[in-house]
């Protein structure tokens, strides 16, 4: 997210309104309700999480250790917990 300067953006008497509230303060506009975008829709996230999670079940249907899988995948041993019930 990046700021940009109120007073190159917006119309002179609209800055003059908003500046009743909130003068010299930072001021956050959430998107538009159809503007916002799902989480992780603009990485790869999601799908390397999936495969993440896969490998985990995987090694864990090998007869893997939660403990060992957590300190294979750096996730607390109640995630790998999670992950493996999720899976099931």
């Amino acid at each position: 997210m990046g700021y940009k300067k109120a007073a190159r953006v917006l119309p002179e008497e609209l800055l003059a309104s908003i500046q009743q509230y909130v003068d010299g303060e930072y001021l956050y506009i959430p998107r538009r309700t159809e503007s916002k975008k799902s989480w992780g829709s603009s990485t790869n996230i999601r799908s390397e999480l999936k495969v993440r999670n896969e490998n985990i079940y995987a090694d864990y249907s090998l007869g893997w250790e939660c403990r060992d899988l957590a300190d294979k995948y750096y996730l607390s041993i109640k995630s790998i917990q999670r992950i493996i019930r999720q899976s099931k």
